[in-house]
């Protein structure tokens, strides 16, 4: 999932440098969103751990 946030981050980035202003904050938003769902899964499994069985 982070690979597909530095994706889109990279495709904002070149959308915004060649001008295409609702392409770049399309692919941004898109990337934000995608951040933050993998900041909280990545919460989410450190606070449920490795349980022994």
């Amino acid at each position: 999932m982070l690979r597909w946030t530095v994706t889109f981050i990279i495709l904002a980035i070149i959308a915004g440098i060649f001008g295409f202003g609702g392409i770049a904050a399309g692919a941004a938003s898109i990337a934000k969103v995608l951040f933050f769902i993998f900041i909280v899964l990545f919460i989410l499994s450190l606070i449920s751990g490795r349980r022994k069985i």
